[in-house]
């Protein structure tokens, strides 16, 4: 048998995925004497949902295991038996992209709609009013830079401003390739500004720096 046709029956015997690759998921995937976690399954199962329930964007079977210090099998069992059990839920546990990540229910988006839609009629939360002065002040700026500013996740509240009309997408980051976000003409328009420049500075609503000090000294006493 000639090089070529010994090589290519190397490529079928491995179901047509070449040794470089093979070596780099050996190399990237926890091994066995690596994990230092035991978890039954539905501990795993558990703690799967608590990472997806925080994340922006879908997750890697690679990633979730890594993290739980599980193998990839392990992490791939545990999300296929999670999916099934969401069958009858307003929510669905979807693989999207090469991750996964929970989705509402196709069969709910009218009610899903509805609600966003009608949200426009009532005053922003808090929450929403917090994360839309982040924006305003350190834009453009990333969905992740907001959430950790803020401390949590802000992807919903991102959705309201984004549906409001109050925010929109500008670009994307360079380092990072992620999102960046900034105010409308919306925005200036709803606060009665003529250019973005024309917020009021933040230092007279910041704590006077002696009384942050004492503050600082009270707390290590």
């Amino acid at each position: 048998m000639s090089d070529l046709n010994r090589d290519e029956a190397v490529d079928v015997q491995s179901g047509g995925e070449s040794p470089d690759l093979v070596d780099l998921q050996a190399a990237t995937e926890p091994t066995e004497g690596q994990l230092s976690h035991v978890y039954d399954e539905a501990t795993l199962g558990r703690s799967i949902e608590a990472i997806l329930m925080v994340v922006d964007e879908p997750v890697t079977e690679l990633t979730l295991a890594t993290v739980l210090e599980v193998t990839v099998d392990q992490v791939v069992d545990s999300l296929e038996q999670l999916q099934s059990s969401y069958a009858d839920h307003g929510f669905a546990l979807k693989a999207i992209n090469g991750g996964w990540r929970f989705y509402s229910s196709p069969e709910f988006s009218s009610t899903v709609e509805k609600f966003v839609l009608d949200g426009q009629q009532n005053r922003l939360t808090q929450a929403a009013l917090e994360t839309l002065a982040v924006i305003a002040y350190r834009q453009p700026v990333s969905r992740a830079r907001v959430s950790a500013i803020r401390g949590v996740n802000v992807e919903a509240v991102m959705k309201t401003l984004i549906t409001r009309g109050l925010v929109d997408e500008y670009g994307i980051e360079n380092e990072t390739g992620a999102i960046l976000y900034k105010t409308t003409s919306y925005f200036l328009e709803r606060l009665g500004l003529n250019k973005i420049e024309d917020l009021p500075p933040l230092a007279p609503h910041l704590p006077d720096i002696d009384s942050l000090d004492e503050i600082l000294d009270s707390l290590t006493d």
